[in-house]
């Protein structure tokens, strides 16, 4: 019986895909590249960043990606407070905290800007942990993860981790706990098929399930 439910934050909570694009679009647009389109993102964007990043076109010879991360979190964290939740996240969270499941926030955004995003956007009192990394530079949550269930002693068949990316997939895997995707974030359809897991359109449907 699932007990936890993990969340990633971007994509999955956050409807910050829009953003994302466009700000890939003006790191491009200042090397002089062609900007990529939504369908183009979604079937490109992968961890790390990194290959994300010369799968569009970025060259690191010209700006070093240090330096874009840099940047694209300087523009990013002010504008996703403004981006907006998916719909239904509230009350899905609220029906999953009525149901005495303990859920959780699993990232790799760093730490200090996730929780100032929970906390603009009033989900903090839902999570019994916030999970972020400690630098910008958005390296794998595996780690964090795995630490987390070890702190916690929690049994592993009683998790459900929830992203929109083939990453959460890999890392829910290693893990060693469940896992389900949803449609609504930054991979196509097309790419999380790959995962062999259940799809959702959003966290909404875990009303449904639960």
């Amino acid at each position: 019986m699932i007990k936890h439910i993990i969340f990633d934050f971007n994509g999955t909570l956050i409807n910050d895909v829009d953003l994302c694009l466009n700000l890939l679009n003006d790191l491009l647009k200042s090397q002089g590249k062609a900007t990529v389109d939504l369908n183009k993102y979604r079937n490109i964007f992968t961890f790390p960043i990194r290959d994300y990043y010369i799968a569009a076109g970025i060259d690191f010879n010209i700006e070093s990606y240090e330096s874009l991360a840099i940047k694209f979190i300087e523009k990013y964290q002010p504008q996703s407070l403004e981006c907006g939740l998916y719909d239904g996240v509230y009350e899905a969270l609220q029906y999953l905290k009525n149901k005495n499941i303990k859920l959780y926030i699993l990232s790799a955004s760093e730490k200090n800007n996730l929780l100032q995003q929970c906390k603009s956007y009033g989900i903090d009192k839902y999570f019994d942990e916030i999970l972020g990394i400690t630098d910008i530079n958005a390296a794998s949550k595996l780690d964090i993860g795995i630490d987390f269930i070890k702190r916690n002693n929690i049994s592993k068949d009683e998790i459900l981790f929830i992203g929109d990316t083939l990453h959460d997939y890999e890392v829910a895997e290693a893990m060693g706990v469940n896992c389900a995707l949803v449609k609504c974030g930054h991979q196509s359809v097309e790419v999380l098929t790959k995962a062999n897991v259940l799809i959702y359109d959003s966290i909404v449907d875990l009303m449904e399930v639960f």
